[in-house]
């Protein structure tokens, strides 16, 4: 093995031992940049780091982030999604996994309203899970709900994956807005159908409510004003993102006006929900900056030392050709995503990966969607996706690790399914982009 295949490799065991180590994803990036670029080059090495993270940031796009994140806080903390799920349930009710279904829609729901993860399993956890374990419904079942129903954020617009991977690869993020709306409701609508199936050959994992205490109290218009406010704002903020009428980061800002006018229809909106609000999104974004920035002089060094002659001689080496670099480089994201968190994942594999691809003859909207569908399984796959801590963190504390462990595999199987079915048929992913283009 030549000095050329070492460096790059040696730069994501060093990365891997850092994240095991317990490191932020980000420093552990930004260090292994500035070290390999000191060993490279020397003191000179340091500006191709700092010319590398200037240039990922410093994207008009990624505006669109933070008003993104805010607008998921603002409907987390002013009990929108609470009076959502009950608002579900309340029509669901009388189907064996009822609830769980409804907690698939409104996690689809709240992907379609602000596109953070975090939102969608936390919100999930705290309203929905504590009610699936209420009625018995097996805890394995129930976890694997909540944390791939919360998930769907990542493919249903607006979504921040989408933003970021737009903005890094040129790819119009409204085609990859249209696209991800309709991958996101067939795969909500594929994880239904596993619900029903497990209801129907295991009867007893899903048992159907009894007794009047069961039955929840429908008030027409609570529900009405639980389904059709969400269903404006979904509206308007995808309306104008997909017409044309606003850019994503517009959008992005109509999404937060609307998302206050509901809070304040909800009459939920308080001074202290704005503050809290505001705050815990202005942290959020710096994280996501700071690794956007620290993923971006990674990978800037990454192909300096070259990196990408090294993946695309592996990739072209794989048998079969074109498919048999397309497989490569769907198990080379989903191998990153069983440690890395999705936004680095996009900075570091996207540049990497992509030109492979597309050398190959793909397309380049259609290889986009089919890295975001990948890019899902990051969510779920043990040791380190990230919906499996956002539940630990709000699950009854005897939700213990191994459990949520077990929940992942069969939602990890579906979506697996999905990419292959993705694959297969490419029109599953491009039918929406293509219609409104």
């Amino acid at each position: 093995m030549t000095m050329a295949e070492i460096i790059p490799l040696g730069m994501f065991v060093v990365l891997f031992l850092l994240l095991g180590l317990g490191i932020p994803v980000a420093f552990s990036l930004f260090f292994v940049a500035v070290i390999f670029a000191l060993l490279a080059w020397g003191t000179g090495g340091t500006s191709i780091v700092v010319s590398s993270m200037f240039g990922s940031i410093n994207n008009f796009t990624l505006v669109a982030i933070p008003l993104f994140i805010l607008m998921s806080v603002l409907l987390e903390k002013s009990k929108i999604v609470e009076e959502l799920f009950d608002s579900l349930y309340s029509v669901s009710w009388r189907l064996r996994g009822g609830l769980a279904m409804a907690g698939i829609a409104v996690g689809a729901i709240l992907g379609a309203i602000s596109g953070v993860v975090a939102a969608g399993v936390i919100g999930l956890a705290l309203i929905a899970l504590p009610q699936m374990l209420r009625y018995r419904y097996d805890k394995s079942l129930s976890l694997g709900v909540v944390m791939a129903g919360g998930t769907l954020g990542q493919l249903i617009p607006p979504s921040l994956n989408m933003v970021v991977y737009g903005a890094m690869m040129g790819v119009s993020v409204a085609a990859l807005f249209a696209g991800g709306l309709g991958a996101g409701i067939a795969l909500a609508l594929l994880y239904i159908l596993y619900i029903v199936v497990v209801g129907l050959v295991r009867p007893n994992s899903l048992p159907k409510p009894t007794g009047d205490e069961a039955k929840p109290s429908v008030n027409f218009n609570r529900v009405l004003r639980g389904l059709i406010l969400p269903a404006i704002l979904i509206a308007v903020v995808l309306g104008s993102i997909l017409s044309g009428a606003a850019t994503p980061t517009e959008g992005a800002g109509i999404g937060v006006v609307g998302t206050v006018l509901l809070a304040l229809v909800a009459r939920s909106m308080t001074w202290t929900v704005a503050k809290e609000a505001v705050w815990s999104s202005v942290k959020t974004s710096s994280m996501i900056v700071w690794i956007l920035a620290g993923a971006a002089g990674f990978s800037g060094v990454f192909a300096g030392v070259g990196g990408m002659t090294l993946v695309t001689n592996i990739a072209e080496a794989a048998p079969g050709g074109r498919w048999g670099v397309l497989v490569f480089a769907v198990i080379f994201i989903f191998f990153l995503g069983m440690f890395l968190e999705t936004m680095a994942l996009i900075m570091l594999a996207a540049p990497i990966i992509t030109p492979i691809v597309l050398a190959q003859g793909f397309d380049g909207l259609w290889w986009a969607l089919l890295f975001m569908v990948v890019l899902q399984t990051a969510y779920l796959t043990p040791p380190f996706g990230f919906a499996i801590f956002y539940l630990k963190s709000s699950a009854p504390k005897s939700v213990r690790i191994e459990h949520i462990y077990k929940a992942t595999l069969p939602f990890i199987a579906l979506q697996l399914l999905f990419v292959v079915l993705a694959i297969i048929f490419p029109s599953l992913l491009t039918w929406l982009p293509n219609l409104t283009q």
